[in-house]
Protein backbone atom coordinates (compact mmCIF):
# COMPACT_ATOMS: atom_id res chain seq x y z
CA UNK A 1 0.00 0.00 0.00
CA UNK A 2 2.82 2.38 0.94
CA UNK A 3 4.58 1.59 -2.36
CA UNK A 4 1.39 2.32 -4.33
CA UNK A 5 0.96 5.69 -2.58
CA UNK A 6 4.61 6.57 -3.29
CA UNK A 7 4.17 5.73 -7.00
CA UNK A 8 0.91 7.75 -7.10
CA UNK A 9 2.59 10.74 -5.42
CA UNK A 10 5.59 10.60 -7.79
CA UNK A 11 3.40 10.29 -10.90
CA UNK A 12 1.24 13.20 -9.71
CA UNK A 13 4.36 15.32 -9.16
CA UNK A 14 5.74 14.43 -12.63
CA UNK A 15 2.35 15.15 -14.25
CA UNK A 16 2.16 18.52 -12.48
CA UNK A 17 5.69 19.45 -13.62
CA UNK A 18 4.94 18.44 -17.25
CA UNK A 19 1.68 20.44 -17.17
CA UNK A 20 3.42 23.48 -15.62
CA UNK A 21 6.20 23.27 -18.22
CA UNK A 22 3.68 23.08 -21.10
CA UNK A 23 1.64 25.97 -19.65
CA UNK A 24 4.82 28.04 -19.26
CA UNK A 25 5.76 27.25 -22.87
CA UNK A 26 2.33 28.35 -24.17
CA UNK A 27 2.43 31.54 -22.09
CA UNK A 28 5.91 32.34 -23.47
CA UNK A 29 4.64 31.76 -27.03
CA UNK A 30 1.69 34.10 -26.42
CA UNK A 31 3.98 36.79 -24.97
CA UNK A 32 6.13 36.60 -28.10
CA UNK A 33 3.04 37.01 -30.28
CA UNK A 34 1.91 40.09 -28.29
CA UNK A 35 4.88 42.03 -29.63
CA UNK A 36 3.93 41.34 -33.26
CA UNK A 37 1.57 43.42 -35.37
CA UNK A 38 -2.16 42.90 -35.14
CA UNK A 39 -2.60 42.94 -38.95
CA UNK A 40 -2.73 39.90 -41.22
CA UNK A 41 -3.43 38.98 -44.83
CA UNK A 42 -4.77 35.67 -46.15
CA UNK A 43 -4.56 34.42 -49.73
CA UNK A 44 -6.76 31.39 -50.39
CA UNK A 45 -7.86 29.24 -53.27
CA UNK A 46 -11.63 28.76 -53.47
CA UNK A 47 -13.72 25.83 -54.66
CA UNK A 48 -17.46 26.50 -54.87
CA UNK A 49 -19.83 23.54 -54.61
CA UNK A 50 -22.58 24.86 -56.90
CA UNK A 51 -26.29 25.00 -56.22
CA UNK A 52 -29.58 24.67 -58.05
CA UNK A 53 -32.17 27.45 -57.88
CA UNK A 54 -35.57 27.96 -59.47
CA UNK A 55 -36.64 31.30 -60.92
CA UNK A 56 -40.07 32.31 -62.19
CA UNK A 57 -40.31 34.36 -65.38
CA UNK A 58 -44.00 35.04 -65.91
CA UNK A 59 -45.65 31.61 -65.84
CA UNK A 60 -42.45 29.85 -66.86
CA UNK A 61 -40.23 28.16 -64.24
CA UNK A 62 -36.52 28.26 -65.04
CA UNK A 63 -33.93 26.14 -63.20
CA UNK A 64 -30.38 27.39 -62.92
CA UNK A 65 -27.90 24.61 -62.03
CA UNK A 66 -24.46 25.71 -60.90
CA UNK A 67 -21.50 23.39 -61.30
CA UNK A 68 -18.44 23.39 -59.04
CA UNK A 69 -16.25 26.41 -59.58
CA UNK A 70 -12.84 27.82 -58.72
CA UNK A 71 -11.41 31.16 -57.76
CA UNK A 72 -9.28 33.17 -55.36
CA UNK A 73 -9.87 35.01 -52.12
CA UNK A 74 -8.01 37.79 -50.31
CA UNK A 75 -8.69 38.62 -46.64
CA UNK A 76 -7.32 41.62 -44.75
CA UNK A 77 -7.68 41.34 -41.00
CA UNK A 78 -7.07 43.14 -37.72
CA UNK A 79 -6.75 41.17 -34.46
CA UNK A 80 -8.82 42.27 -31.47
CA UNK A 81 -8.46 41.07 -27.85
CA UNK A 82 -9.70 37.66 -26.64
CA UNK A 83 -9.26 35.84 -29.97
CA UNK A 84 -11.55 38.08 -32.05
CA UNK A 85 -10.66 39.78 -35.34
CA UNK A 86 -12.31 41.97 -37.97
CA UNK A 87 -11.82 41.06 -41.64
CA UNK A 88 -12.57 42.51 -45.05
CA UNK A 89 -12.77 39.76 -47.68
CA UNK A 90 -12.79 39.88 -51.49
CA UNK A 91 -13.60 36.75 -53.54
CA UNK A 92 -13.57 36.14 -57.29
CA UNK A 93 -15.03 32.86 -58.59
CA UNK A 94 -16.12 31.38 -61.93
CA UNK A 95 -18.28 28.33 -62.59
CA UNK A 96 -20.47 26.87 -65.35
CA UNK A 97 -24.22 27.21 -65.00
CA UNK A 98 -26.88 25.41 -67.02
CA UNK A 99 -30.20 27.16 -67.55
CA UNK A 100 -33.08 24.70 -67.96
CA UNK A 101 -36.61 25.49 -69.13
CA UNK A 102 -39.56 23.43 -70.35
CA UNK A 103 -39.95 25.70 -73.37
CA UNK A 104 -36.32 25.98 -74.48
CA UNK A 105 -33.26 23.78 -74.93
CA UNK A 106 -30.77 23.72 -72.04
CA UNK A 107 -28.01 26.33 -72.32
CA UNK A 108 -24.69 26.39 -70.45
CA UNK A 109 -22.82 29.59 -69.67
CA UNK A 110 -19.79 30.66 -67.63
CA UNK A 111 -20.79 32.68 -64.58
CA UNK A 112 -18.55 34.96 -62.57
CA UNK A 113 -19.00 36.24 -59.04
CA UNK A 114 -17.29 39.04 -57.17
CA UNK A 115 -18.18 39.29 -53.51
CA UNK A 116 -16.95 41.37 -50.61
CA UNK A 117 -17.77 40.95 -46.96
CA UNK A 118 -17.10 42.47 -43.57
CA UNK A 119 -16.61 39.67 -41.04
CA UNK A 120 -16.19 39.15 -37.34
CA UNK A 121 -13.89 36.17 -36.74
CA UNK A 122 -13.08 34.25 -33.57
CA UNK A 123 -10.09 31.92 -33.10
CA UNK A 124 -9.85 29.38 -30.29
CA UNK A 125 -6.31 28.04 -29.84
CA UNK A 126 -6.22 24.35 -28.95
CA UNK A 127 -2.40 24.40 -28.85
CA UNK A 128 0.17 27.11 -29.46
CA UNK A 129 0.23 26.28 -33.20
CA UNK A 130 -3.30 24.96 -33.94
CA UNK A 131 -6.63 26.74 -33.61
CA UNK A 132 -10.27 26.56 -34.69
CA UNK A 133 -11.85 29.56 -36.43
CA UNK A 134 -15.48 30.70 -36.75
CA UNK A 135 -16.75 33.69 -38.78
CA UNK A 136 -19.96 35.60 -39.41
CA UNK A 137 -20.28 38.55 -41.75
CA UNK A 138 -22.32 40.70 -44.10
CA UNK A 139 -21.72 40.10 -47.82
CA UNK A 140 -22.33 41.92 -51.11
CA UNK A 141 -22.24 39.72 -54.25
CA UNK A 142 -22.13 40.79 -57.90
CA UNK A 143 -23.05 37.99 -60.32
CA UNK A 144 -22.71 37.92 -64.12
CA UNK A 145 -24.23 35.14 -66.28
CA UNK A 146 -24.25 35.47 -70.10
CA UNK A 147 -23.84 39.25 -69.91
CA UNK A 148 -26.72 39.69 -67.43
CA UNK A 149 -25.64 41.07 -64.08
CA UNK A 150 -27.40 41.02 -60.72
CA UNK A 151 -26.35 41.88 -57.22
CA UNK A 152 -27.51 40.79 -53.79
CA UNK A 153 -26.62 41.04 -50.11
CA UNK A 154 -26.78 38.54 -47.29
CA UNK A 155 -24.93 36.96 -44.41
CA UNK A 156 -22.02 34.52 -44.46
CA UNK A 157 -21.05 31.97 -41.83
CA UNK A 158 -17.84 29.96 -41.82
CA UNK A 159 -15.84 27.47 -39.77
CA UNK A 160 -12.29 26.28 -40.21
CA UNK A 161 -8.86 25.64 -38.77
CA UNK A 162 -5.44 27.30 -38.79
CA UNK A 163 -2.05 25.67 -38.28
CA UNK A 164 1.15 27.66 -37.71
CA UNK A 165 3.98 26.41 -39.92
CA UNK A 166 6.51 29.16 -39.29
CA UNK A 167 6.97 32.50 -37.63
CA UNK A 168 3.88 34.56 -38.56
CA UNK A 169 2.85 32.04 -41.28
CA UNK A 170 -0.22 29.81 -40.94
CA UNK A 171 -2.05 27.34 -43.16
CA UNK A 172 -5.83 27.79 -43.20
CA UNK A 173 -8.82 25.74 -44.36
CA UNK A 174 -12.45 26.91 -44.13
CA UNK A 175 -15.97 25.98 -45.14
CA UNK A 176 -18.30 28.91 -45.86
CA UNK A 177 -22.04 29.16 -46.41
CA UNK A 178 -24.17 32.15 -47.41
CA UNK A 179 -27.79 33.24 -47.13
CA UNK A 180 -27.61 34.51 -50.75
CA UNK A 181 -29.44 32.09 -53.08
CA UNK A 182 -27.51 31.56 -56.28
CA UNK A 183 -25.83 28.95 -58.46
CA UNK A 184 -22.45 29.58 -56.81
CA UNK A 185 -23.34 27.61 -53.66
CA UNK A 186 -21.24 27.10 -50.55
CA UNK A 187 -17.45 27.28 -50.73
CA UNK A 188 -14.31 25.57 -49.44
CA UNK A 189 -11.16 27.64 -48.92
CA UNK A 190 -7.51 26.65 -48.44
CA UNK A 191 -4.53 28.95 -48.28
CA UNK A 192 -1.91 30.84 -46.31
CA UNK A 193 -2.18 33.53 -43.63
CA UNK A 194 0.69 35.95 -43.06
CA UNK A 195 0.75 38.04 -39.86
CA UNK A 196 2.77 41.24 -40.11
Amino acid sequence: MKKALTVLALSTLVSFNVFASETEHLEHHEMEKEGSSKYYIAVKGVMTLGDSIKETEGEEVVTVDGDTGAGISLDLGYKLPYGFAVEVDVIYVQNDVTIKSEDFEDETFTASYISTSLDLAYKYNLTHDFGLVAKVGYEYEYETIDGDSTDDTGFIYAAGAEYEVGENVLLVAEYEGSTIDGPRGDAIFAGVVYEF
